[in-house]
């Protein structure tokens, strides 16, 4: 039977066989895992990837922004795309870049986190991928706070740290992107997607997909389905927790930031649990180009509570399990499901790992913006885990209060802290 890359290369060769000017782009298996996610929301909400940084107030000019964006969406394919679906097959539709720059007007007695969170709650799901917001603080007219957000579908990452290293650029520099430069970026964007897809296509094998099948057999998704009226009125949809913790060299082993992870489930969601969690991971293909797209993968790893293994054994069961890590998401779940787990894919728990090394500030005309955090924001699964590695570790944990409590979530952190510390004194 044809692995399920294999089908979505052939749906999509069929719906482009008259696709003359070459607008339909196919996806990755990243992309494909983003439109299941969108698809199944009520709202059809997509992902969203926000970077906020700080300006001095009255120093952004919105219009140059506006004609910067621009730009840069003009410059990659990814940005001036939409996802779409034809005939059931996902795709990308590329188009004249469009990028909204938008200076939401303040409640009475709003600050810019306020404005900003009530902007991205009404994000259109039909509108471009890149989107501006410009926030400026009226009560104090000490900053002005800029976000810069994308839908997920388009971005990972590796492209973050470009698309605000070249919106600085565009910003200061009156540069105008030439059809060739345009034709040229799309011919590499197309050639990077398909080199990627078949690299998922030689990693959708049997064996693959058996090793997943057994190593996921015991997964069951624990967290309760979401429930608005657990949020009281007037209080915001998620809960935060951060921490810092002392950084040596090299960082925390990725697996001992698992085995973390899993100290956290158990404090959600008790002992004698598997439960799924996800981290991203992988890169451009080998000799594509380094286009701006999504094209890092959601790998599952089997969290069983209420015990602790060596952290030999996490990490020999990881290794095992990035050899199988190009298999795309929806046949991993696929793979689960035939052997009756009766997983859906929806994850408990997600974890995702930053350098900020490689996060440049956004400079506008000399003037560096301070990247801050704005919580309170909506959040897609149960509880996610974020970690930026540098000087310091800094770790973050957000939840969704409609579906878990402030105290529960708060002990699950100081378990997720407790484990780490440890790790921080050994590591390097």
């Amino acid at each position: 039977m044809p692995s399920i890359t294999s089908q979505y290369l052939a749906r999509y060769r069929r719906i482009t066989a008259d696709d003359g000017a070459g607008a339909l782009l196919p996806v990755t298996g990243a992309q494909r895992r983003f439109a299941l996610v969108r698809s199944l929301d009520p709202a059809g909400r997509p992902d969203l990837v926000p970077m906020f940084f700080a300006f001095p107030y009255g120093t952004v000019d919105p219009e140059r922004l506006r004609t910067a964006a621009r730009r840069l969406a003009a410059r990659h394919t990814a940005l001036r795309s939409r996802p779409a679906v034809v005939r059931g097959t996902p795709v990308l539709h590329t188009g004249e870049p469009d990028v909204h720059v938008t200076c939401p007007a303040p409640a009475p007695g709003e600050r810019p986190a306020d404005t900003l969170r009530r902007a991205l709650a009404s994000w259109d799901p039909q509108g471009p991928p890149l989107r501006l917001f410009l926030a400026r603080d009226e009560q104090d007219r000490t900053q002005d706070v800029l976000a810069v957000v994308l839908d997920h579908a388009v971005c990972d990452g590796r492209s973050l740290a470009r698309i605000a290293d070249e919106l600085g650029a565009a910003y200061t520099e009156d540069t105008v992107t030439t059809p060739e430069e345009t034709a040229a970026e799309l011919a590499a964007y197309r050639e990077a997607v398909l080199l990627q897809l078949g690299a998922e296509e030689r990693a959708d094998t049997p064996e693959a997909a058996a090793y997943w099948a057994d190593r996921l057999r015991a997964v069951r998704a624990h967290a309760p389905l979401p429930r608005p009226e657990r949020v009281p009125a007037g209080t915001l949809p998620s809960g935060s927790a951060e921490t810092r913790l002392p950084a040596h060299d090299g960082g925390v082993p990725f697996p001992g930031l698992l085995d973390a992870c899993r100290a956290a489930t158990g404090a959600l969601y008790g002992p004698d649990h598997v439960v799924p969690l996800g981290y991203p991971w992988g890169g451009r293909p080998a000799g594509a180009r380094p286009v701006v797209g999504c094209f890092l993968n959601t790998v599952v790893f089997p969290a069983a509570t209420g015990h602790e293994p060596a952290p030999e054994a996490t990490a020999d069961a990881w290794w095992d399990d990035l050899d199988r890590a190009d298999m795309p998401f929806d046949a991993v779940v696929a793979a689960a499901r035939s052997a009756g787990t009766g997983w859906n894919g929806a994850l408990d728990g997600l974890l995702t790992v930053d350098d900020d090394s490689r996060r440049p500030p956004l400079r506008l005309a000399g003037v560096e913006g301070r990247e801050v955090h704005i919580d309170g924001r909506p959040v897609r699964g149960p509880f996610a885990v974020s970690v930026t590695q540098g000087a310091e570790i800094r770790l973050r944990m957000v939840w969704d209060r409609a579906v878990l409590d402030d105290a529960t979530a708060h002990r699950a952190f100081e378990a997720l802290a407790q484990a780490l510390r440890p790790a921080t004194r050994t590591a390097g």
